[in-house]
């Protein structure tokens, strides 16, 4: 295999200005492809994150875009694609549910905020990027869910639904999209030590068997691995620490 087996393609990580999906973003880089970070607030983190892309002698652009919005899911892909080119890799990891939220205090404006920033999203960039996929006849959907969507988690119902969304969405576009060289995958995590989870009260290394949070280039290899192997669809990868085994 090629040292640089993505070269040529172009890749849209979206919530990539910091965490998972920098570290994502700077692999897919490092194994060829063309990123456009996108980010809502943090501007500053974006614009780093293209500078670290650009030093790996790969193209980027930073697009701000709040993803669970259409109109701005619009906005990004036509960015990317009038920029570096038709985007034929996505990961979804754009997210939110970093508070902890009782059961009875669960309101119907978390909940659709929830479902919508980490499930509606997904959807509305699958669809946005699947023609130019189609037309080129080759394509990586990777999304980004939780052990929370296996175990019910600690953030609360809503987190656990929307991630548990994302992997029946991975399967519904996994089977549908399976001939057509597009391949669809899900990597569900225990606690990765980034930002959001420092600021969460649940996060706690204790809970997981190995005695650690997991890392961010520990989820940027599975996403690469998906990015650059086309037999694997419609799995999820269960990457936890030992806190949850799949069969």
């Amino acid at each position: 295999m090629s040292s640089l087996p993505l070269q040529g393609r172009v890749a849209i990580v979206t919530g990539s200005s910091r965490g998972m999906g920098r570290a994502i973003a700077i692999a897919l880089a490092g194994s060829g492809a063309d990123i456009a970070v996108n980010f809502r607030a943090r501007e500053d983190r974006a614009h780093s994150a293209v500078e670290e892309i650009e030093a790996l002698g790969r193209r980027a652009i930073a697009v701000r875009a709040d993803v669970s919005q259409p109109g701005e899911v619009d906005h990004l892909v036509r960015s990317c694609t009038e920029t570096l080119g038709a985007p034929t890799i996505l990961v979804n990891n754009a997210g939110t549910g970093e508070r902890v939220i009782d059961v009875d205090d669960l309101s119907i404006d978390l909940w659709h905020h929830t479902i919508a920033v980490n499930l509606t999203s997904a959807f509305l960039m699958s669809k946005a990027v699947v023609p130019a996929m189609r037309a080129a006849g080759w394509g990586r959907i990777i999304n980004i869910s939780s052990t929370a969507a296996q175990t019910g988690g600690s953030v609360g119902p809503h987190y656990a639904a929307s991630k548990a969304g994302l992997i029946g969405l991975t399967h519904g576009y996994a089977s549908k999209l399976v001939k057509e060289g597009i391949t669809v995958n899900a990597i569900a995590m225990a606690q990765i030590e980034t930002d959001m989870l420092r600021e969460a009260t649940a996060a706690d290394p204790t809970r997981i068997p190995v005695g650690r949070f997991g890392d961010v280039d520990e989820v940027a290899d599975i996403a690469v691995l998906m990015a650059t192997n086309s037999y694997m669809t419609g799995q999820t990868v269960s990457l936890n620490g030992g806190m949850y085994y799949t069969s």
